[in-house]
């Protein structure tokens, strides 16, 4: 994936509650690919695996991802009398 792309993968993963990295495979070519990664650290960090990947798709593929610091729910609101 490229940049922008990343940006994107970055914030649903936010979204998700995962605290997987988005990072360059190459630290030093932010104009290269791009992957997720276990940890920051380029030294010892490892890719996702593909499977882990594939049930964040799962998982965002059943519906709406909640928005960043948002708790709403659907439901109905019904007033008070008082």
């Amino acid at each position: 994936m490229d940049a922008e792309e990343a940006r994107r993968v970055d914030a649903t993963l936010r979204r998700l509650g995962l605290s997987w990295v988005v990072a360059p495979v190459d630290p030093n070519d932010t104009a290269g690919d791009w992957s997720v990664f276990d940890i920051a650290d380029p030294v010892t960090r490892e890719p996702v695996k593909a499977d882990a990947l594939a049930s964040v798709l799962a998982k965002v593929a059943q519906g709406p991802l909640p928005s960043a610091g948002s708790s709403a729910r659907r439901g109905f609101v019904i007033p008070s009398k008082g």
